[in-house]
């Protein structure tokens, strides 16, 4: 270890213990998969209390152990740097991990892949989703598929792959669905490269290899025209995706995309809806395209619970990506504890919080929008006209 930096194979050949691993990415970042054995310190919280350090050696309920190694990590090896030094000054043996969580992460999914394990690591994978998640992630996977009559004999469904957990379990979920064989539909699992790097496109495509996915890859340059836009990039790279998904989808024969939204999201879009937009809207579990004639949008984890998802995750030691664009790979940490990375993380912690007080907000948000009672909506909106009350008051 020189100049405070650990290389990855360095890192890796460690003795198990020998070290205290600390992770400084916000509580978010660590729900979509983090380091084993880490424990999580966020940099904004690690800035706030270094002082403290005089006295308690004792952050967050972590207590940093000076008769030990300290390994910091954050999303790729540029803000622990920061924190490495500020742990230094206290008297720390401290170090940063050379490329951060990503970096690890695409050792950790190619390594996955070229064990000789990797028939049977499937097998076992596949197994879980039939037998221990079959009530949390299959279930409600069919329910959804029969509830909102998603899926007609004939169909044929691009399975439409990002690389995260959600997309992912989705394929095997449909594979898993297929092999039922109640009716006849086709399959074809369609990953997007809009300018990913050439790590997290190996990671994509080791995790493919991994769950036995047979993905087609199609290339556009979407990072690249959204790159240098200011107001609300992720919005227009979220329409720019799906019109390419859309068009090479139908290319390919598909009548129908289907998206890895989940429970979670539904209810995090109506409530940003009502808070940021002024509106009453949701999710929809399913949509005709507009611009692209015959083509359907459906969204079959509409009832599947986020925290399931990653259960599956974990219980497997599979590794997925977060969000793998520019942005997020240049992303500086945020000093104030109450600031968020995005509305749709603040809307998260505001559930998170309002569920402290009452256990049922989740599914009294998610049935709000199936119980409008439309004598007492003062307006709405149908098909883009406007209407008020006292039309028929």
């Amino acid at each position: 270890m020189e100049n405070n930096t650990v290389e990855l194979e360095e890192f890796n050949q460690l003795p198990e213990g020998s070290c205290q691993i600390i992770d400084i990415r916000e509580p978010e970042s660590m729900s979509y998969g983090l380091i084993p054995g880490s424990q999580n310190i966020p940099m904004d919280i690690l800035q706030k209390n270094i002082d403290i350090l005089n006295d308690s050696d004792t952050i967050n309920g972590i207590k940093l152990d000076k008769s030990k190694k300290i390994v910091v990590y954050c999303e790729n090896g540029i803000i622990s740097k920061d924190a490495v030094s500020l742990l230094c000054d206290k008297g720390y043996d401290a170090y940063n991990l050379d490329g951060g969580y990503y970096k690890w992460l695409a050792k950790a999914v190619l390594k996955d892949i070229n064990t000789e394990e990797s028939d049977e690591r499937l097998k076992e994978i596949e197994l879980s989703i039939r037998k221990k998640f079959h009530k949390q992630l299959f279930t409600p996977f069919a329910k959804a598929i029969n509830y909102y009559d998603l899926l007609q004999p004939g169909d044929h469904v691009a399975v439409c792959i990002s690389g995260g957990k959600d997309s992912m379990l989705m394929a095997k979920l449909f594979q898993e669905l297929k092999r039922h064989n109640k009716f006849d539909f086709e399959l074809t699992f369609l990953v997007m490269d809009p300018g990913y790097s050439e790590d997290n496109r190996k990671i994509i495509e080791s995790n493919a290899k991994t769950l036995g996915i047979p993905i087609k890859i199609f290339e556009s340059d979407i990072f690249d025209s959204v790159y240098n836009v200011e107001k609300s990039p992720c919005y227009l790279c979220a329409r720019m995706r799906r019109g390419y998904l859309y068009s090479n989808a139908k290319e390919l024969g598909c009548n129908k995309i289907a998206l890895g939204h989940h429970y979670d999201d539904v209810i995090e879009t109506i409530l940003m809806g009502m808070l940021y937009g002024g509106q009453v809207q949701t999710m929809m579990p399913k949509l005709k395209s507009t611009n692209f004639e015959g083509m359907e949008l459906i969204r079959p984890m509409y009832m599947i619970r986020e925290s399931d998802i990653r259960w599956w995750r974990d219980y497997n030691k599979l590794h997925f990506l977060q969000c793998a664009c520019r942005f997020t790979e240049t992303c500086t940490i945020q000093t104030d504890p109450t600031h968020f990375n995005s509305k749709r993380q603040e809307i998260k912690h505001l559930i998170a919080e309002m569920k402290k007080i009452n256990p049922f907000v989740e599914g009294n948000i998610f049935k709000s929008v199936e119980n409008v009672n439309m004598n007492t909506i003062v307006g709405y909106k149908k098909d883009g006209e406007r209407h008020f009350f006292t039309e028929e008051y």
